[in-house]
């Protein structure tokens, strides 16, 4: 078997099927990664999304106990809508981040995953293939790393010299001694400018996330969002931006490669008072097929009662109050009223003295005992 004219063929072949970028790397131990990882976990650093097993994260051979190789593939993604929606009084929108506009890049990838698959079993019958996407053992930073895709900037993203950070990674282990491509060499350089411009310090120092920190993080977490975190989630829904938007290597970046990634604006900003009394299926049929939707309605209705705080959106205080005094869930009655004191007024007073008479739980009267205290 010619593997150098295979590599070449399977080049050719990705580029036929949308995939952006591809890249080739050993399958050998992330040994310096799993050092890391080590340090995340002593540091408890780690948001608890990730695979538990270091070794199977680091280690492909336990993947794939056959492993040669390791084939990373990128697609990027647009960052900019062509339709734009405004936010304006009465009528406030939220947002969710760019990794999920369009149709769940999980979806998209495992499309261009299984086409590569099929494609390499026509040339080689009896290649073994694993393929996996973000949820999957390995860490696709890592494996994108070392396949030369981009260098592992700052912000902790994966930044290419073609598409910047806005790229979604996925990877296939394979059997086929496959040539390695040369990793980038790191062009972050002196600028810190992601570091500085995180809203809440997530940013430990270039290269290094306290997880649990990160609001895109905080705004896939069920329960209450502590409140030191509150004021800087803002109107986002699900996700954060702002450590790839500050960054030099993404200005001007906007691609519009794929049609299943271009955002639908009422599904990417949507407005935000309707989410408060969405169903499960309402929630589903609208939002179904995003990869923001993966943690279920509450996270994302919790977050729109916070943007409606962050805008001090008067015109929603009879909605907010309605969810304070009928919705089952202790988060969002909660977080209503710590809103409805952000908001203020003699209403939302009324109501929150008329909750706090009613009110039987502990989390709840806390959360209310500080809206009526925000509110004097």
């Amino acid at each position: 078997m010619n593997y150098g004219q295979l590599k070449i063929d399977i080049i050719k072949y990705s580029k036929t099927i949308g995939i952006d970028k591809i890249g080739f790397t050993s399958a050998s131990t992330f040994s310096e990664l799993k050092n890391r990882l080590v340090r995340q976990q002593e540091l408890d650093y780690q948001s608890g999304f990730e695979e538990p097993d270091l070794n199977k994260r680091t280690e492909p051979s336990l993947l794939l106990p056959e492993a040669a190789s390791i084939i990373s593939i990128a697609l990027a993604y647009p960052t900019k809508m062509k339709i734009r929606v405004e936010s304006k009084r009465g009528e406030r929108r939220g947002i969710f981040c760019r990794a999920s506009w369009g149709v769940d890049y999980h979806t998209v990838l495992r499309d261009r995953l299984k086409k590569l698959e099929e494609y390499i079993h026509t040339k080689v019958p009896g290649a073994l293939l694993k393929s996996m996407v973000d949820t999957g053992e390995l860490a696709d930073r890592a494996v994108a790393e070392r396949s030369g895709i981009g260098w592992s900037g700052k912000n902790c993203a994966i930044i290419t010299p073609e598409f910047g950070s806005y790229v979604y990674l996925g990877e296939m282990i394979t059997n086929l001694p496959l040539e390695p491509d040369q990793p980038i060499e790191n062009g972050c350089g002196d600028c810190n400018k992601c570091v500085d411009a995180c809203p809440t310090g997530a940013l430990v120092q270039g290269g290094q996330i306290n997880a649990k920190r990160c609001i895109a993080f905080l705004t896939q977490t069920k329960g209450f969002v502590p409140d030191e975190f509150r004021g800087k989630i803002g109107n986002r829904l699900y996700g954060c931006d702002t450590c790839q938007t500050v960054c030099p290597e993404n200005k001007g970046k906007d691609l519009h490669f794929h049609e299943e990634m271009e955002p639908d604006p009422e599904i990417a900003k949507p407005l935000l008072r309707p989410l408060l009394f969405m169903s499960n299926r309402e929630f589903k049929e609208k939002f179904g097929h995003i990869s923001g939707a993966w943690r279920g309605k509450k996270p994302i209705q919790r977050n729109a009662i916070i943007a409606l705080a962050h805008y001090k959106d008067d015109t929603a205080v009879g909605d907010l109050i309605q969810v304070m005094k009928t919705d089952p869930r202790p988060e969002l009655r909660g977080t209503a009223a710590w809103a409805l004191g952000k908001i203020g007024g003699t209403f939302a007073e009324a109501a929150l003295v008329q909750a706090k008479e009613k009110e039987d739980d502990q989390e709840v009267l806390a959360e209310i005992n500080k809206g009526l205290s925000l509110i004097q």
